[in-house]
């Protein structure tokens, strides 16, 4: 006689694997994979293969599109370790679901339930309706879109170097740069402080940045009104876009006022270049990478201004990190609803549910309390200037990847801090702590208890 399968055994595991869960463990398994990869000997220019955990570590920056290192990408690593790094990239951005889906779509493979639910947590949507139509225009927007900057970066590049590395350094950079990663093959930690002049590459990457950090959903549905001029973009959108606009314009501002008179950054620049920088500095802030000053010799100031903007990030649902321009907005809406005394938070003539206000604050005070503690414990690990170890720590968590060039002098144990904080951030808090959590068990129905008597403020 066949033996049954424990049933309870079985529902048991089916209840381990929550979306939440899988996409924790399926980022940590992409992660551990690129960093056996980058640890080969042949992944490396010198052929001895990189220390494993400093492989760890840049494959946790790549999937995490981060761009943190703790090596030069474009003089250690070898081509195929460059290659690794840039799919790293990819897959991380878009999210290994959407990814896996677009190649069973693509295979004519059948897409189930379970599937379904994986996409619509790595996607960061409410609704399951059009989700493998949206998947599908997910992955072909990032694609024509990284292949048309590509292009254009090409052809500036073929004016420095030879047309195979132009159209490779094309290639590579749009990619990383679409994706917010920050990885560049420039040499010397320099990024790209050789081309903080030129418009070509500054407005270029400043394009693929915003595009990427906008969101897939909003993507779609600015696509959808350029097609049919009578389709109404969704509040989402109408929110993101007037969000990443005040924080593109009142960065850029912030930035000239506060370097223009530092030698060390802007000061020597013509005045075009000074706002041309401060427009880029302003864009990568939220959450590229990219560079075209120098970070370590910014006014403290200037470093501050950056961790605010790095802190509030990219827009939902994109390549980017954060805490979101929609959450933002959210908690500044209703706070104005607190202080004029009125019942709802209303924008656009919709209201704003009390849901959406919850996890909007939930996700701003649980990513500050993470930032906190971990600059707090590497302020005990390292010990290194205060606001330098915040900068790291809330770029790393923003999944920004600008440095004070302190990353690569961290203590091991200072690294995995980092490491930590990447991976957090490229994955949300909340899902993190819904995979650790363990599922409630559901109650028949909710109890109301008397309210208590507090006093706030």
């Amino acid at each position: 006689m066949k033996k049954k399968p424990n049933l309870v055994k079985i529902n048991r595991w089916q209840k381990f694997w929550t979306p939440a869960r899988i996409l924790v463990i399926g980022f940590a398994s992409l992660i551990l994979l690129g960093g056996i990869l980058l640890s080969l000997p042949i992944a490396s220019e010198n052929g001895q293969g990189l220390p494993f955990h400093d492989a760890l570590f840049t494959a946790t920056s790549a999937v995490c599109v981060t761009g943190l290192i703790v090596v030069d990408t474009g003089t250690y690593f070898s081509t195929f370790g460059e290659l690794v790094i840039i799919s790293l990239i990819q897959v991380g951005g878009l999210g290994f679901m959407t990814v896996a889906t677009f190649v069973l779509m693509f295979t004519g493979r059948r897409i189930g339930l379970k599937e379904r639910l994986l996409i619509q947590e790595s996607l960061n949507v409410s609704s399951m309706d059009g989700l493998i139509r949206l998947t599908r225009n997910v992955v072909l927007f990032t694609l024509a879109i990284e292949a048309f900057f590509a292009v254009i970066l090409t052809i500036r590049f073929a004016q420095d170097f030879p047309l195979g590395r132009a159209i490779y350094y094309g290639a590579f950079h749009a990619v990383s740069a679409f994706c917010n990663a920050g990885f560049d093959l420039f040499g010397d930690f320099k990024s790209l402080a050789d081309y903080v002049g030129d418009p070509a590459v500054n407005l270029s990457i400043m394009s693929l940045i915003i595009l990427g950090g906008l969101g897939f959903t909003v993507m779609v549905d600015l696509g959808r009104k350029a097609v049919a001029r009578k389709h109404r973009l969704s509040v989402h959108t109408k929110l993101v876009l007037i969000m990443s606009f005040a924080l593109l314009v009142i960065g850029t501002l912030g930035y000239y006022q506060l370097e223009h008179n530092n030698p060390d950054t802007l000061a020597e620049l013509p005045a075009e270049d000074q706002w041309l920088a401060s427009a880029f500095a302003s864009t990568t802030a939220r959450t590229a990478g990219y560079a075209s000053i120098n970070y370590e010799t910014m006014s403290e100031s200037g470093q501050f201004w950056t961790v605010l903007l790095m802190f509030i990030g990219a827009s939902p649902g994109s390549t980017g990190g954060g805490v979101k321009t929609v959450t933002t907005l959210v908690i500044l809406l209703f706070v104005w609803t607190v202080v004029t005394n009125k019942e709802h938070t209303v924008v656009y003539r919709r209201t704003v549910s009390p849901r959406t206000i919850y996890k909007s604050l939930t996700i701003a005070v649980i990513s500050a309390m993470t930032i906190i503690l971990a600059t707090m414990i590497l302020v005990l690990t390292d010990g290194k200037e205060f606001l330098r170890l915040l900068f790291e720590t809330t770029s790393a968590f923003a999944t920004v990847g600008l440095s004070t060039n302190l990353t690569p002098v961290l203590s091991d144990s200072g690294q995995f801090v980092i490491m930590i904080m990447m991976f957090i951030g490229r994955l949300g808090p909340l899902t993190i702590a819904l995979a650790l959590a363990a599922r409630a068990n559901k109650q028949k129905g909710d109890v109301k208890y008397p309210d208590g008597n507090l006093y706030v403020g």
